[in-house]
């Protein structure tokens, strides 16, 4: 599936193609890739995506799986508009935004899921508990950790679950630039990305 932003059946949207809005967190392409990577989709996937932010895991999510639905969760109206703004930019329509505050609203979403994408949270601990009360067997966590507070807590978080074959990655990119009239690297800041699977 594609679209005429973006024509392509692989997934790397650039960032300067989402609308955005100042303060809103962005999943950055080559962070975003490695997550889709993580994720493991089906065509079919039943995806929660939880903190969605700006929508770039969305967006992409709901091209890559046509067959599948994507729940995206975001807590402020505003944001959850600029979602649906980018969803209508990309001709994503098999994705649905719920305005709510993770882990309370995570019992009204559509369900079970296959996939879970946590982008962060100040009760990232939490969500990742309740998530996986709801989570299908042989289901996967996908989640997101910027410091090492998140860090700990999610890797706490697993352990208590028992998740399997679980995976962190740091990124580490660095993107050519031009400055006046040199081109330098610029570092994107790195993030961690866990990822286990629930297997009963």
């Amino acid at each position: 599936m594609s679209s005429q932003l973006w024509p392509y059946v692989t997934p790397g949207i650039p960032d300067d193609l989402f609308e955005q809005l100042p303060g809103i967190p962005l999943s950055k392409r080559e962070v975003r890739l490695l997550l889709i990577c993580a994720l493991r989709l089906q065509p079919d996937t039943l995806l929660w995506d939880i903190g969605a932010g700006t929508g770039t895991i969305t967006v992409e999510t709901g091209l890559l799986c046509p067959k599948g639905k994507i729940i995206a969760v975001e807590r402020d109206e505003d944001v959850a508009n600029l979602i649906r703004s980018n969803c209508d930019r990309f001709g994503v329509n098999n994705v649905q935004v719920v305005e709510g505050s993770a882990p309370e609203c995570l019992k009204n979403l559509p369900g079970p899921p296959q996939r879970v994408c946590i982008e962060g949270g100040r009760q990232i601990k939490e969500i990742l508990q309740e998530v996986w009360r709801y989570l299908q067997p042989k289901g996967r966590v996908v989640a997101t950790a910027s410091n090492l507070e998140s860090l700990y807590a999610l890797c706490e978080g697993f352990a208590t679950l028992q998740a399997r074959n679980l995976e962190v990655v740091q990124s580490a990119v660095n993107r050519l630039e031009t400055r006046g009239n040199h081109q330098t690297f610029a570092a994107v800041n790195p993030i961690f990305i866990l990822s286990g699977e629930k297997l009963d």
